[in-house]
């Protein structure tokens, strides 16, 4: 039976170690907080307090954290049940964050990463055995008490009770929807949204050109096709195109050559000029959209015009279209959904067994990281599997992995009837847990 986890230290206080730091104490677990320097550990331990949507649903599990720092403080993580580290995106401090975890933590803890992209085999490399067994990556989504997913990546040496004993907290105490990667760049969720973003921008470029403005384009990839009302910009206005650019960079390294991904790792024009402005997003007042009062103080949105590089008002694009088969018609509309989500269906077909085993942990992914109503393969199913392999071959597109298995077999669906679902091999297997 898997080793009990009722301790929890924290390497990192920024949002996301804030952020599980905050959703252990609620769980009753005790907390160690680390972080640089004083300021900034008990700046995040009174935002996790303070915070106009509480990160705790009773005050009092502020009792359960205590704070403190590397330099005086990390001696203490030997107390501790599972070390979670959450600092900087940046391998480099990783390793050496890593390389201290493993001086003072205790033999019988787990530790795990909560990088959103960084391999676990760059992190550990040349480490000793008695980490590597131990060692897992648990990449959470902001905001960590709200979002479901929690990616679950083991390493090449880790143990099958490291797995087993943070797969079972994570689901029990934490209760996230637990999805389980391979130790690939960006695991699951972000190796496909991030492919979809990217991709979504430099077909924008040409949609552009045959009018299709930024309003229009994000009414036609939000709710007929399943996703969140954000649509494509509005989700990039979110996130951050500094989030975006530094994502890319890591792509265009670790990306494998012949990725479908490779062409798009780097912003476009029009968008990496308002990265270098500094126009990132609803972080730094607007990004493709604004909101902001006019001159009677009536609060307006207004939509960056990309090519004419001014604010304009946004106008309200409203889309007949109301189902995934918008994504078969072929006409302008349906052919950039086509070109962006369609794409984005592709590529997570062809990705199995490289970032994941199995359908269902990639359509998890998407469902719990990304609010997509839908995974891939189900939408997939929705579409018609036979229509979709028609089309890719109508446009002399090579057939995703996936979709050639489906096409090599008897089977017309991804899923069947009987919470079953394809596996590489081409054979329904049984859905665990369905």
């Amino acid at each position: 039976m898997a080793n009990k986890i009722n301790s929890i230290a924290v390497l990192g206080s920024g949002t996301m170690g804030a952020g599980i730091a905050a959703l252990a104490a609620d769980k009753d677990c005790k907390v160690l907080l680390l972080d640089i320097d004083e300021s900034s550990v008990n700046k995040a331990k009174m935002n996790i307090v303070n915070e106009k949507k509480p990160m705790l649903s009773l005050p009092d599990n502020i009792k359960n954290i205590e704070v403190g720092t590397f330099d005086k403080d990390f001696h203490k993580i030997a107390n501790y049940d599972w070390v979670c580290e959450a600092v900087v995106e940046k391998l480099e401090i990783k390793r050496e964050i890593f390389t201290k975890i493993e001086k003072f933590r205790s033999k019988s803890s787990f530790v795990s990463s909560n990088t959103s992209g960084i391999p676990l085999k760059e992190i550990t490399k040349d480490m000793p055995e008695s980490l590597l067994k131990d060692v897992c990556i648990t990449h959470f989504f902001n905001p960590v008490k709200v979002m479901k997913l929690c990616e679950l990546i083991p390493g090449e040496k880790t143990s099958k009770e490291a797995l087993e004993t943070l797969s079972i907290f994570l689901k029990n105490t934490f209760e996230k929807g637990v999805v389980y990667g391979k130790d690939t760049v960006n695991f699951i969720g972000n190796r496909i949204g991030c492919f979809f973003m990217l991709k979504g921008l430099h077909e924008g470029k040409e949609a552009r050109k045959k009018n299709l403005t930024i309003e229009k384009m994000d009414s036609l990839l939000s709710k007929p096709v399943g996703l969140p009302p954000t649509g494509l910009y509005g989700l990039i206005d979110l996130i951050g195109l500094d989030v975006m650019y530094s994502v890319g960079k890591n792509l265009e390294l670790n990306l494998p050559e012949n990725d479908l991904g490779k062409p798009y790792v780097n912003l476009p024009e029009a968008e990496l000029s308002l990265y270098n402005n500094g126009q990132l997003g609803r972080k730094t007042g607007g990004g493709f959209y604004r909101i902001r009062k006019n001159n009677n103080g009536e609060k307006i949105k207004e939509v960056y015009d990309l090519e004419n590089s001014e604010w304009v008002l946004t106008k309200k694009e409203g889309i007949n279209a109301s189902s995934y088969n918008l994504m078969l018609e072929d006409n302008l509309e349906g052919n950039y959904v086509w070109n962006v989500m369609g794409s984005s269906l592709l590529y997570a077909a062809d990705l199995i067994p490289e970032i994941a085993n199995d359908i269902v942990n990639i359509d998890n992914a998407m469902k719990w990281g990304f609010a997509w109503q839908k995974g891939p393969f189900e939408i997939l199913d929705a579409l018609g599997p036979k229509k979709v392999i028609e089309k890719c071959n109508n446009l002399e597109i090579k057939l995703p992995r996936m979709l050639e298995v489906i096409n090599n077999s008897t089977k017309d669906t991804f899923y069947s009837n009987n919470n079953e679902f394809l596996n590489i091999n081409g054979n329904y297997e049984k859905i665990i847990g369905a």
